[in-house]
C-alpha cells in the first residue's frame, strides 16, 4: 500500500482534521506520516503514526505568541510576515525529509515550501484548505480579519472583490521576500505571491468543509473537490467501532441537573488570549438567568461562580455540543464546525485570521450572531444571547443545519480522492 505525508501548522482544530483523515487511511492498509510542530509529536506518537518536525517551531503553549497571533487585524501579519515566510528554507529542509520515498504529499496553505519542493521534485501533491477564507472568491467574498469585519463587500458586484484581492496581494508583497530568494537560489522562476499564487495544487486541491459554509463558486480551481467536514475527537477513532468514552461524572450530573446550559469556548489557541473572556460570560450568563459550562482551557475559573456555572477544562465538542442551548466561542473553523454538526445556535466573537469570515456566514446561515471583542461586556453578551436562546426559527434552523452536516462523510469521500491520485501499481 502507499505512504502518505501530511504535513500542517496550527492549533488542534488543524491537526484533529488530519488525524481523521490519518485513521481511515491507516484502516485502509496505508501507512501514513504527520509532519507538524515539534509540540503534537507526543500526540501523534502515542496514536502510532510516524511523527516528523516541521519548522518552524509555534507553540499554542506560548502565550505570549499565542496573544500577538490573536490580536485581531495584526494577528494574520505576525503569523506570515514574522513568522511563516521567513521560515521557509527550514520548512523545505524539514519537508524535504518527512517526504522522503512518499507516493503523496497532503498539505494545509501554510506549508509554504510544498510548492517549491514539488516544483524541484515531480511529488505527487494534494492540498487542501479547512475553510473558505483561503479561497478569496471573489463571488463569495470573504470577510477580512478586521474588527467590524466587512459585510458590505456581499453587496457590491465580483469586480470589486477582485480589486480587493489585488490590492492585497499588492500590499503583501513584501512579506514574502523570503520566499523569492529562496526560489532563486533553488534554480526556481520567481512565482507568484504565495498567499494568493500556487497553493492550490493542480493534481487535486480539497475544500474539507461543508457546503452549509460555503458552496463551490465558479472561481475555485477546476481540480478543487469539496469533500466536507472531517471530524475527531479524542474519545472516538472514527475507524474504530468501539463506543464513544463517556463524559465526566460531573459533567454528566451538571447537565442531568437542569436546562441545557450555555457553553462558552474559546478552543485551544485563542483561550490563551482569554483576558477577562470567561468572568464576561459568566456575568452574562447571569443575566439571562441560564446555566452555564464555561470550557477554560489552563484559565483560572471566574471568582465566586454561582452552582448554575461550572468550569471544565477542556471537554470533546462533539459530547459536550449536542447538550448545549447556544455555544459561545471564537470562530475557529473547528469549533464553528462542532457546533453546525451539533445542531445548536452560536454567538461567535472573533479574534482573527478566518474566524471573522466564518462568524459572517453563521449569521447569513440565520443560525447565529457576532459580537466583536471590544463589544463583549456582559450586557451585549446578554442581548445578544436572548434571540438565539428564545427564538424557535433559529433553533429550527440550526437544527437542520445540523442534520444536513451529520448526513455527509468528508473523511470517508476525502480518502476515496485521495487514493484516486495514488500511482498505479505496476
Amino acid at each position: 500500500m502507499a505512504r502518505l505525508v501530511f504535513a500542517t501548522f496550527g492549533s488542534l482544530g488543524d491537526v484533529h482534521p488530519v488525524l481523521a483523515l490519518a485513521h481511515e487511511l491507516r484502516r485502509r492498509g496505508h501507512t501514513v506520516v504527520l509532519a507538524t510542530s515539534e509540540l503534537y509529536r507526543e500526540k501523534i506518537s502515542a496514536l502510532g503514526y510516524t511523527f516528523a518536525p516541521l519548522r518552524p517551531e509555534i507553540s499554542i503553549l506560548d502565550e505570549a505568541l499565542v496573544r500577538r497571533v490573536m490580536d485581531g487585524p495584526r494577528g494574520s501579519e505576525y503569523l506570515l510576515r514574522e513568522l511563516m515566510l521567513p521560515a521557509v528554507r527550514e520548512m523545505h529542509a524539514d519537508l524535504a525529509r518527512a517526504s522522503a520515498g512518499a507516493d503523496l504529499l497532503i498539505t494545509n496553505e501554510l506549508v509554504y515550501a510544498a510548492p517549491l519542493l514539488v516544483e524541484q521534485t515531480g511529488l505527487r501533491w494534494v492540498s487542501y484548505a479547512l475553510a473558505p477564507l483561503s479561497y478569496f472568491s471573489i463571488h463569495d467574498p470573504c470577510i477580512p480579519p478586521l474588527r467590524g469585519g466587512g459585510p458590505w463587500l456581499h453587496a457590491f458586484p465580483p469586480f470589486v472583490a477582485r480589486a480587493m484581492n489585488r490590492c492585497a496581494a499588492l500590499l503583501t508583497y513584501s512579506w514574502w521576500a523570503p520566499v523569492r530568494a529562496f526560489r532563486r537560489e533553488l534554480g526556481l522562476a520567481p512565482g507568484g505571491n504565495p498567499l494568493f499564487a500556487g497553493k492550490h495544487s493542480p493534481l487535486l486541491d480539497l475544500a474539507l468543509f461543508s457546503p452549509v459554509l460555503q458552496s463551490p463558486q465558479p472561481d475555485w480551481s477546476a481540480r478543487t473537490v469539496q469533500t466536507g467536514f472531517c471530524f475527531y475527537d479524542e474519545n472516538e477513532d472514527p475507524s474504530a467501532a468501539a463506543s464513544p468514552t463517556p463524559l465526566p461524572p460531573a459533567i454528566a450530573t451538571f447537565l442531568a441537573a437542569g436546562a441545557p446550559p450555555i457553553v462558552f469556548t474559546l478552543g485551544s489557541a485563542a483561550v490563551f488570549a482569554a483576558n477577562n473572556f470567561y468572568a464576561t460570560s459568566a456575568h452574562a450568563a447571569q443575566l439571562v438567568g441560564r446555566r452555564a459550562l464555561l470550557l477554560l482551557g489552563k484559565n483560572l475559573p471566574p471568582p465566586d461562580l454561582p452552582p448554575t456555572i461550572l468550569s471544565w477544562d477542556y471537554l470533546p465538542y462533539a459530547q459536550i455540543f449536542p447538550h448545549a442551548a447556544v455555544v459561545v466561542h471564537q470562530g475557529g473553523v473547528g469549533t464553528t464546525a462542532q457546533a453546525l454538526r451539533a445542531g445548536r445556535p452560536m454567538l461567535i466573537v472573533p479574534f482573527a485570521h478566518d474566524q471573522f469570515d466564518n462568524a459572517a456566514r453563521i449569521v447569513r446561515l440565520g443560525v447565529g450572531r457576532t459580537l466583536s471583542r471590544p463589544h463583549y461586556t456582559a450586557a451585549n453578551c446578554a442581548r445578544a444571547l436572548t434571540p438565539l436562546l428564545g427564538d424557535p426559527q433559529i433553533a429550527q434552523l440550526a437544527a437542520e443545519r445540523g442534520q444536513r452536516i451529520r448526513s455527509e462523510r468528508g473523511v470517508f469521500l476525502t480518502c476515496d480522492f485521495l487514493e484516486s491520485t495514488l500511482p498505479t501499481p505496476a
